[in-house]
């Protein structure tokens, strides 16, 4: 149910606060003694990329200043010229892009077919090998097109802007807080929970309607709008539109499982991502001793660079994956939950040319669990957990290639 993303992750161009590159050019400033010239060249708070918050209260983005005219031979001056800021900008927002891309898009059929598995408890095979999810994948491509695994893509983006706005607007009309501070303590912690679990109840609804119209087989359903995913979590949230069964679970014995998952994955990713974070600026600072400068030294230079921009894409993706396998089981229980009832049919994720309808009958979180250790055994809680690995595989693919063209560029540069 939560972001993909965790919220420390920006994803569009994130600047390193270590960067050596940046702090070689700065020198301290006083408002206090500072001339009118000094001022006129100081440039406070540029505009940073739409959705950044990696800066904390009171904090500027630096900028590269110009380098004053010295007595000297030009060779010189431009040997002590920074990077340009234009370069530094534009890898940036493709790094995030490409990163955002991966994550929406490419690895959006993954997300189909691991949700239709999750919840088709006919299956009798699990899909726990990435080679036997993507020869039924192949299947359903090959008899419905390409479209069927990339249905309800556009309503994950509305359910994505629905959990921003909802945390916008709560933190900014209650004194929850959005953001962590460096030096936070308890209540601060607990008040940032409460405001995840409200934003987490507040799209639940929607996040409903997107659950079905991905997992919906493209052979019975029409083509939906962007906008019907909101339609439909409005009228699920109102007991309006299209008439369900009578095994339709009310939305409030959906809010505990909803917030448990949603918290717990936000925790877990949150704390995964700081503590790669900090082993990987711990081993760059003990990589980048002094060196005399040398042949090497602009090699050097693409790797500080590279530094300041790959450890946070690095960390998320860590987070991700972690929080993805360790709360498989609770996903697999909360999708059957919110669908169960709403006579949806999907695909035969045995095979991939037929289509099953869902009829379950769960009374609730506990029973669901128990009915699924029952029949399915403890690996039922793990089906299609082999799109898991094909997903971060594509992922972690990405990355790498996004980080040898970056690579290419800056030694070219």
């Amino acid at each position: 149910m939560s972001s993909r993303r965790p919220d420390s992750f920006d994803g569009l161009g994130y600047r390193g606060r270590e960067d050596p590159s940046y702090a070689g050019g700065y020198s301290g400033r006083s408002f206090n003694n500072s001339s009118s010239i000094d001022l006129q060249h100081w440039v406070t708070t540029p505009p940073d990329i739409p959705g950044s918050r990696n800066l904390h209260f009171g904090d500027s983005t630096p900028q590269f200043e110009t380098a004053p005219t010295q007595a000297g031979t030009g060779d010189d001056v431009q040997s002590a010229a920074p990077p340009p800021d234009q370069l530094n900008r534009f890898a940036g927002f493709g790094i995030g892009l490409a990163s955002l891309f991966t994550e929406n898009v490419l690895a959006h059929p993954c997300i189909v077919f691991r949700r239709q598995c999750q919840i088709n408890y006919h299956a009798r095979c699990y899909h726990l090998s990435p080679m036997t999810a993507l020869s039924v994948m192949y299947n359903v491509t090959k008899t419905q097109g390409p479209k069927a695994l990339w249905k309800g893509m556009g309503s994950t983006f509305v359910v994505q802007g629905v959990t921003l706005g909802t945390e916008g607007i709560i933190s900014e009309c209650t004194p929850l807080p959005r953001e962590l501070s460096h030096k936070w303590n308890p209540k601060q912690i607990v008040g940032h929970l409460v405001l995840k679990g409200l934003t987490y109840v507040v799209a639940m609804p929607f996040y409903s309607a997107s659950l079905i119209e991905t997992v919906q087989s493209e052979i019975i359903r029409d083509n939906p709008g962007i906008l019907d995913c909101v339609k439909e979590g409005v009228g699920r949230l109102m007991g309006l539109g299209v008439p369900h069964s009578k095994r339709l679970l009310p939305l409030w014995r959906l809010v505990f499982p909803t917030v448990l998952h949603g918290v717990l994955h936000y925790i877990i990713s949150s704390s995964v991502q700081k503590l790669v974070l900090y082993f990987l600026h711990r081993r760059n600072r003990s990589d980048t001793s002094p060196k005399s400068m040398g042949p090497d030294s602009g090699s050097e230079t693409v790797q500080n660079m590279l530094d300041a921009y790959f450890p946070e894409l690095i960390a998320s993706f860590a987070a991700s994956l972690c929080a993805d396998v360790f709360l498989f089981p609770l996903e697999t229980v909360l999708h059957r939950l919110h669908v169960q009832g709403t006579r949806t049919i999907i695909d035969n994720t045995d095979l991939g040319f037929e289509v099953l309808p869902i009829n379950t009958q769960y009374e609730g979180m506990r029973d669901c669990i128990n009915v699924i250790c029952r029949e399915e055994g403890t690996m039922g809680f793990y089906k299609g957990f082999g799109t898991v690995a094909i997903q971060y595989l594509l992922h972690a693919a990405v990355l790498q290639i996004t980080k040898m063209i970056y690579s290419t560029l800056l030694k070219n540069a």
